[in-house]
């Protein structure tokens, strides 16, 4: 599959016209729809979820956007367990973050560069994974 997996939180600057960060998730959406689809999975899908009150109004955003579904694949269920699971061992903490595990483990089974603001936590767990992120 071809594309870039896109972060919520990047959707989320869109979406709430972030004063600090829409205007570089809207350039970097734009930059990165040059490759290929912009792709969102399950998780993506329910965390966006939370700033929408109506099913109809979140299924608008994301075709506005040009999102597509794209389905979490079982070895990267499998591999963000086990990600996960490292990082528990090393003292991470136990809360809100076993999404983005999901998100970057789909992201590195699929091959596919994931556009992110957020990419600390992609870097040190997912080495390997093409970020389009903040410097």
């Amino acid at each position: 599959m071809s594309g870039a997996l896109v972060d919520t939180n990047v959707l989320l600057d869109v979406a709430t016209d972030d004063p600090q960060w829409a205007e570089w998730s809207i350039r970097k959406l734009e930059e990165t729809a040059l490759r290929g689809p912009l792709l969102i999975n399950d998780v993506i899908y329910a965390e966006l979820s939370v700033r929408f009150s109506e099913i109809e109004t979140l299924d608008a955003f994301v075709a506005e956007a040009g999102l597509v579904h794209a389905p979490t694949p079982r070895a990267a269920l499998f591999l963000a367990a086990k990600a996960f699971q490292r990082y528990r061992a090393a003292g991470g903490v136990r809360s809100g973050v076993l999404p983005d595990f999901f998100i970057g483990a789909h992201a590195a089974v699929a091959g596919l560069p994931l556009l992110t603001r957020d990419g600390g936590r992609y870097r040190s767990n997912f080495p390997r994974l093409e970020l389009i992120a903040p410097s």
